[in-house]
C-alpha cells in the first residue's frame, strides 16, 4: 500500500481547507499550484493539497489501476480497489467524484466545499469509474459541465481555485466574492477601467458620476438586465 505521493503547503492551522485529490497524473498540477490565488492560498497556510496517486495502493508488478468493463465496449474502467484503498486513508473527507454523469457545478457548491476542514476530489480517467466508488464510496458526484475531457484533473484545478478565493486573508480585496457572478442569482455587472474612452468606446457616464447610489442603481439594473439577457435559467427559480 502507497501513501500520500505529494504535499502542498508545510503546516496549517485547524481553519484551513485540506483538498486531497486522487490521480493517476499528479504532474498535472504541480504549476497551478505554484500560480496565482492558489499558491498564495497554500503560502498563507490557508488551503493545503494533497495529491494521492491510486497506482500506489495497487498491489500488481504493472501498478494497474483500470480493466475492461463488464459487457464489452470501447475503453477501460478505472478500479473500485485501488480507489477504495486511497480514500480509506482520508476518513474524515467529503469526497466528491469528478464525473459527467454528476451534478454541474455551480458557486454553491465551492461555497459550502470552502467551509469544510477536508476535502477529496475523486479524478476520473479512461471511460470513466466503477459506479461502486460513487455508489459507495462517495457524498456526492459533480460535473463540470456537459462536455468531455480526458479526465477529471482539470474540473479538479478548477475546484481548487474555486474554493481556494473564497477562503479568508486570500483575496487583496476581501469584498471582491460579494457582488461577482452568481451571487443572489445573477450575473456581474460590466467592468471598465482607465481609460474613460479608447477609439470612441465611453465608459458609462454614470461610473463617472462620482454618485455612489446612482452608480449602486445602474449596477443592480446592469446585474438583473444581463442575466435576463445572457442567462434567463437562472431567474427561472
Amino acid at each position: 500500500m502507497g501513501a500520500l505521493l505529494v504535499g502542498y503547503g508545510a503546516s496549517y492551522p485547524p481553519s484551513a481547507v485540506k483538498v486531497s485529490v486522487l490521480t493517476i497524473f499528479p504532474g498535472f498540477f504541480e504549476s497551478p499550484l505554484e500560480t496565482s490565488i492558489v499558491g498564495r492560498a497554500i503560502d498563507s497556510g490557508a488551503l493545503s493539497v494533497d495529491l494521492v496517486d491510486p497506482r500506489d495502493f495497487t498491489d500488481d508488478a504493472h501498478r494497474t489501476v483500470d480493466d475492461a468493463p463488464f459487457g464489452g465496449g470501447a475503453g477501460m474502467v478505472m478500479k473500485v480497489e485501488p480507489l477504495d484503498a486511497a480514500l480509506s486513508t482520508l476518513p474524515d473527507a467529503h469526497v466528491v467524484v469528478l464525473a459527467p454523469a454528476g451534478a454541474p457545478l455551480s458557486q454553491t457548491h465551492l461555497d459550502r466545499w470552502a467551509g469544510l476542514e477536508h476535502v477529496a476530489l475523486v479524478c476520473g480517467r479512461y471511460e470513466g469509474i466503477d459506479q461502486r466508488v460513487a455508489d459507495h464510496l462517495a457524498d456526492e458526484e459533480v460535473s463540470l459541465g456537459d462536455f468531455v475531457l480526458a479526465g477529471g484533473e482539470a474540473a479538479a484545478v478548477a475546484i481548487i481555485e474555486g474554493v481556494a478565493r473564497l477562503l479568508p486573508g486570500v483575496l487583496g480585496n476581501p469584498t471582491s466574492t460579494e457582488t461577482e457572478s452568481f451571487r443572489d442569482g445573477l450575473l456581474e455587472e460590466p467592468q471598465y477601467t482607465r481609460p474613460a474612452e479608447y477609439r470612441g468606446w465611453a465608459v458609462p457616464d454614470v461610473l463617472l458620476s462620482g454618485d455612489h447610489a446612482r452608480i449602486d442603481a445602474w449596477r443592480r439594473d446592469q446585474r438583473l438586465e444581463r442575466t435576463r439577457q445572457r442567462r434567463p435559467d437562472l431567474l427561472d427559480d
